[in-house]
């Protein structure tokens, strides 16, 4: 994936709490930022989280995150965290994020891929993603997420 594939960016400065000794982000904090991207990645498509989602009979429940490292970030620097909605099935989204130092967008920190099943907020069971939603994560898109059949997994 290249930054100009990624509409949806948000920019964040590494504060002190962050970091470990040698000044670099502690690997646990970059969970944080993903989640930061994709909370407010509901908000740019025109929802905002939770009570859009539930109004429509739905929650969303983690079920892979991955992360892959390739460099640090470091105390006080601005990141552009960007995210996409890559994949939507039946009723599983896969968001793709990679974060970037700002100004040097030619090579990512960082590259994670979330994946999230949709689900009723009472019963907790799978259900299939609303079309008013997916329609909403189509149009935002440049790149149209690729798609499994509605009825498929």
């Amino acid at each position: 994936m290249a930054y100009a594939d990624y509409r949806h960016r948000i920019e964040l400065r590494v504060r002190w709490a962050e970091v470990d000794m040698q000044g670099v982000v502690f690997n646990g904090h970059y969970l944080t930022y993903c989640d930061v991207c994709l909370t407010e990645y509901w908000r740019a498509i025109g929802l905002r989280y939770p009570q859009d989602l539930v109004a429509h009979g739905s929650d969303t429940f983690a079920r892979k995150i991955t992360i892959e490292y390739h460099a640090p970030a470091v105390y006080d620097d601005v990141l552009e965290i960007c995210g996409r909605a890559s994949h939507i099935s039946r009723s599983s989204l896969r968001f793709a994020i990679e974060m970037f130092r700002k100004g040097a967008t030619d090579a990512a920190l960082i590259g994670a891929e979330l994946v999230y099943v949709n689900a009723d907020p009472v019963s907790k069971k799978s259900q299939p993603w609303p079309d008013r939603i997916r329609e909403l994560m189509r149009r935002y898109e440049r790149i149209a997420p690729e798609e499994a059949a509605h009825g498929a997994r």
